[in-house]
């Protein structure tokens, strides 16, 4: 091998490195960490429920204490490689309260980044006016909502 060749060479490898560490940056920054949770349906809710349930005020009852959401929060972003600090996230529920999910299952909670986070929120509650107004079925505002965390964060 020539010096040239090598030199061509570890060009190309530095070129391969800086391009990986761009789009890692570029990933690490979207503001979409991609749940690894399964979600986990609260066993209370289901269709016939729904009034004495999901409706306005009810979730503040389940939901579970912050020093809970803080400290799985924590752990859950070291397990996700996240290295941000925990303010810059918000512990979310995979299928929310709001639409019958388990307030304190593992399966169901994973670190969502600001300002994906707080968009979420909006969509949550949307979704919960539509199920709570007859325009969707439980079964379909869950699916919705696991959809949309599952693919956009």
């Amino acid at each position: 091998m020539t010096v040239r060749h090598a030199l061509v060479l570890a060009a190309a490898a530095l070129l391969v490195f800086a391009l990986a560490l761009r789009l890692h940056h570029r990933t690490a920054s979207s503001g979409a960490v991609l749940p690894r949770v399964p979600g986990v349906l609260n066993p209370d809710v289901t269709q016939a429920t729904i009034g004495s349930t999901i409706w306005d005020g009810w979730t503040a009852t389940v939901r579970p204490p912050v020093e809970y959401t803080n400290d799985l929060k924590v752990k859950q972003m070291r397990e996700y490689g996240e290295t941000g600090s925990p303010s810059d996230y918000q512990e979310d529920h995979l299928i929310s309260l709001e639409l019958g999910g388990d307030p304190t299952d593992t399966r169901n909670l994973w670190p969502e980044p600001y300002p994906r986070a707080a968009g979420v929120d909006r969509i949550e509650n949307e979704l919960n006016a539509k199920v709570c107004g007859g325009k969707l079925s439980l079964r379909e505002g869950q699916e919705q909502e696991s959809e949309l965390k599952h693919t956009q964060g």
